[in-house]
């Protein structure tokens, strides 16, 4: 009985780490985003189309779907736990990615301008997500939400240790 358990376990887990937290076509477009700026863009999109379908708001953006179909394929699918692990998975590759440059070259004015558009997202993020967290019901739900927590805290955490954002004037380096 306890083999089975454990076998039943590792299937349950086997296939729950078979889902992949970007469909195709969006792996495309963070392949294609080089610059760790645009890449947080894609990220953010790909999170914005997650949200899009967890709040069944689908049909007011007809017309961006449309628009969007050829670059960014048809909307994700899941159970609402797993649309909000992608997300957490999302976010996490973003702070991935931006520590990756920070680590190369700490001084990339991208890791600000990165930093600061991925904790605008996070709170857009968090407050679609709010009436979810009391309407949890399965284990699963609970942990992704907790996931998605996690991450948001990071970001946020390290977007306040980020010196005052400077305003541009005259010629830059460049």
């Amino acid at each position: 009985a306890f083999l089975l358990l454990l076998t039943s376990l590792y299937i349950a887990n086997a296939t729950a780490q078979q889902r992949d937290h970007l469909t195709p076509l969006e792996v495309d477009r963070v392949k294609e985003a080089q610059i760790l700026d645009k890449r947080i863009d894609v990220f953010i999109k790909a999170t914005d189309r997650r949200l899009m379908v967890l709040n069944g708001t689908q049909a007011n953006n007809a017309k961006q779907l449309k628009k969007d179909a050829e670059l960014w394929g048809d909307l994700p699918t899941g159970s609402q736990a797993e649309l909000i692990t992608d997300i957490a998975k999302i976010l996490d590759e973003a702070i991935t990615n931006i520590d990756d440059v920070s680590a190369r070259d700490e001084r990339n004015p991208l890791i600000g301008k990165s930093l600061r558009k991925l904790a605008q997202a996070v709170n857009n993020i968090t407050t679609q997500l709010a009436p979810f967290r009391d309407k949890a019901k399965t284990d699963a739900e609970v942990a992704s939400l907790e996931m998605l927590s996690e991450d948001a805290e990071q970001i946020l955490a390290a977007v306040k240790k980020l010196p005052p954002e400077v305003e541009k004037k005259g010629k830059s380096k460049n």
